[in-house]
Parts: structure tokens; sequence; C-alpha cells
């Protein structure tokens, strides 16, 4: 039978990086076997679960690609299970199991008998792992006011929703011989256990807010690539086999991943190494898939133009591929974009007191732009005239390249001068030492 999963996160928080690994790995389990995967929101928590959470669990799903396949129908599409919808099911489970001698009222409560004897599962990272049942106590499975624990509520679903596999953190082993007693209660069989390795910071502790975003959409706002975070999660805690292979498209991982390569040790949440994957993605993205995955955050800094989608593709794929190896993030790549985009408001401070305090200065910008106006407009003849200038002069060519640059963007760093030159063209060029001119001239060249 096809494998069934399902990924049952709790609304009390937005979804984070640990849930998010747990439900890639259930995914792509699924998704490799041809499986089903199912998504359940555990909302019996009233007090703490909110629709805004809910939200921010499917909006961080949807973002990473991890389709769910099964559900109640809204708009058109799968929405998720809410056990919420599901209350008198666990409450004639808990009545079932009055009945059948496996569970007592307890003031109002119904609890768990705990029998006597060993609690064995086999989990397919750790092996066998056993507990004696006299260490676990009587455990309430109904509360007073009719709303089932997490125990009751979680081996209901999964029995009614047929569950196969429950791929799940560390942190829940200590839960599992307690829903391990309850499947044997019920008479049915208890599915296949994975428990995956804890995500820690670099400081080798729980993952939490201090080492970073919590919620997995705040990396899209953070400008990193659903694919390059998918390929990041998968190998916290998952090996791929033998060979150096790190970077894998979906599909690659869909066709590669295996209970079995998940390791028992514990995952380190490295920033530094998720740049890195973000930054191979970009690289790998296509001139279309580049543009459409900048078009939000250009959209937002309020630079996006819909020239880039006609007269000017040609153009703005150039400026990309001049920018793509020096970002590590889409919002690098933003940024890096404003110059090519606006002409700069002003000049970096630190840049004007290091390299625009030539008093000549001002002559030697002057020089340059005459010879710009009238030299070939490409990279090899505007760094030749710009050294021309500089040796008729004789002056380093750093400070005309220096001011040069700073005339172009404001700033000490770009990227390539001749390059960003000749895709601003002339005019826009000519205009930007033209306004440095001006404030060299007004400043005397020693203040912006």
């Amino acid at each position: 039978m096809p494998p069934r999963l399902r990924f049952a996160p709790s609304p009390t928080g937005y979804l984070h990086v640990g849930g998010a690994r747990t439900a890639l790995f259930n995914w792509l389990y699924a998704r490799r076997h041809r499986g089903s995967f199912i998504l359940r929101i555990e909302d019996t928590d009233v007090q703490r679960s909110s629709d805004e959470m809910v939200t921010g669990i499917l909006d961080g799903l949807r973002w990473l690609g991890l389709d769910w396949d099964e559900g109640p129908e809204v708009g058109g599409a799968h929405g998720p299970y809410f056990q919420s919808e599901r209350l008198e099911r666990y409450r004639a489970a808990a009545e079932d199991l009055l009945r059948l001698g496996h569970a007592v009222r307890d003031e109002g409560a119904i609890r768990f008998k705990v029998p006597e004897g060993r609690t064995v599962f086999v989990d397919a990272v750790h092996g066998e792992i056993r507990f004696e049942n006299e260490h676990i106590e009587p455990f309430v499975i109904l509360r007073s006011d009719g709303h089932p624990t997490y125990h009751l509520s979680v081996v209901v679903d999964d029995i009614d929703m047929a569950i196969t596999h429950v791929v799940r953190g560390d942190d829940h082993i200590s839960n599992t011989p307690k829903q391990t007693l309850l499947y044997q209660a019920l008479g049915q069989p208890a599915p296949t256990f994975a428990h995956v390795p804890l995500i820690m910071g670099p400081d080798k502790k729980r993952l939490s807010k201090r080492h970073g975003a919590t919620s997995v959409i705040e990396y899209e706002r953070l400008g990193y690539l659903p694919a390059a975070m998918r390929n990041f999660l998968a190998l916290l805690g998952w090996s791929p086999g033998s060979g150096d292979q790190e970077i894998f498209t979906r599909d690659e991982l869909v066709a590669r991943f295996t209970l079995e390569g998940i390791s028992g040790g514990n995952a380190v949440f490295n920033t530094e190494k998720l740049d890195w994957f973000n930054q191979q993605h970009l690289l790998r993205l296509s001139d279309a898939e580049l543009i459409q995955a900048v078009e939000p955050s250009l959209t937002a800094a309020g630079l996006w133009r819909e020239a880039f989608l006609g007269p000017e593709r040609e153009w703005f794929a150039s400026v990309l591929a001049l920018l793509g190896p020096r970002a590590k993030r889409l919002t690098d790549l933003t940024d890096h974009l404003r110059p090519f985009i606006l002409d700069p408001d002003h000049y970096d401070a630190d840049a004007t007191a290091q390299y625009l305090s030539s008093p000549d200065l001002v002559d030697h910008v002057s020089a340059l732009r005459t010879e710009i106006a009238r030299c070939a407009f490409d990279e090899a003849s505007l760094e030749q005239t710009l050294r021309g200038v500089a040796e008729a002069r004789g002056i380093k060519p750093a400070l005309l390249i220096h001011a040069t640059r700073i005339a172009m963007t404001g700033r000490m760093v770009s990227p390539g001068l001749f390059e960003m030159l000749a895709l601003l063209g002339r005019e826009r060029v000519l205009a930007r030492l033209d306004r440095l001119r001006e404030r060299l001239t007004t400043s005397r060249g020693l203040t912006a």
C-alpha cells in the first residue's frame, strides 16, 4: 500500500525551521513512494490557537512548495483538516476506551490505564526503543471540559487517516510509548515511527529566537529562494548517501530521500551555509526565473518597472547577470540594482572623505567627462579612455576610478566599474559625472 504521511502542526506559533524540516521530510518520503501527504492542524488548544497562525503555517508550506493531497474543499483547493472539527470523534474514542476497560473516569476527566510490563517500538532512525511501563503515569486522554489531550487526538486521527509513517522530531520520543499503548488498546497497529534529530544553533543549543528568524516565511522577506531553503533544510540531519553533491533540485531530493539516510545526531543551523545554498540556487536560475524572483522585492522597494518585462528586458537581464555572482540573497540584488535604476541621491560620507577630497579632482573629472562623451561606449574603450586621461594628467587611475564609482553609485563598492558604465549608457554616465562636478565645485571637494 502506498505510504500515507502527515504533518500536524499546532497553530500556537508560526511555521518555524524545525517544523518546516519535519514537513519536508514527510513530504519527500510521500512523494518518493507515490504516497499521500496530509496536512492536519492540531488546534484543540483553544486558548493559544489562532487563525493568524494557521495562515502563517499555510503560507510557509506553500512558499516551500510542499503541497498536500487531502482535506475539505476550500475555494476549489484542499484545505487542511482541523482537529477542532473532530471533537465528537475523540469523545467517542475515549468512551470506547472506558468501555473496553483501558481507561477510568477521574474527577470528570478520563485517564488511560497503563498496563504493567514494557512498551517496545522500533524507530526507523534509532532502532528498537524500550520503555518500562512503571515509569508511565496514568495519563489524561479527555479533559473535564470535553477536549482531548494530544495523545488521544493524534492517535485517533492517525488511525482514521490510515497514517503509515510518522516522521517527527526527537522531542516526541517520550510521547511514543503512551501513543503505542493507545494503538494497542484501540486494536490498531501503530505506524512506523521515525524520530529525526533536533536542529541546534551554532552554539549547539536548541534553535530559538536568538539564533535569527523563527518564522519560515520570514526567510522569504530576507531574500531567500524556496529552492535554497528546501535544499538546506533537507541536509539538516539527512544525508543523500555517497558522493559530494550538495545542490539538489526538488525532484532530485524526492528521488534520493530515504528514512535510512536520517542521522541520529543533532543538526546545526548555520546561516552562512544557508547563504551559500541561496547563492548557488540564484546562479542556476534562468534569466526569466531570476527576473520573476526579484520582481516582488523590487516592487516593495519601489524599483520595479514594467519595461523590465518588455523593451528593457534584455538590458535588465544583462544587469542581473553582472550582479548575480555578488549576491547571496534577493535583497542583495535589490540593493545592487538601485544605482542602475535610480541616480544616487547622496554620496556616502566615508567615500566622500576618502576619495573626493583632492582639490584638483573637479578638473580631472571634467577631462574624463569630455573624453567619455566622444569615446566608443563599451567596456574596453571606457577603461582605455579613463586610464588614458589619468596618464595624460599625471595621476593614478585609481583616483578617477574611485571618483567615477561614487558618481555612479554614491558608494565605495560596486560591480566592475567599466561593465557598469557600459550598462548605464552614455547619457546617464555623463549626467552623473556632471552632478559630481557640480558637487565638487560647490564644496571645493571637501565634503559631499
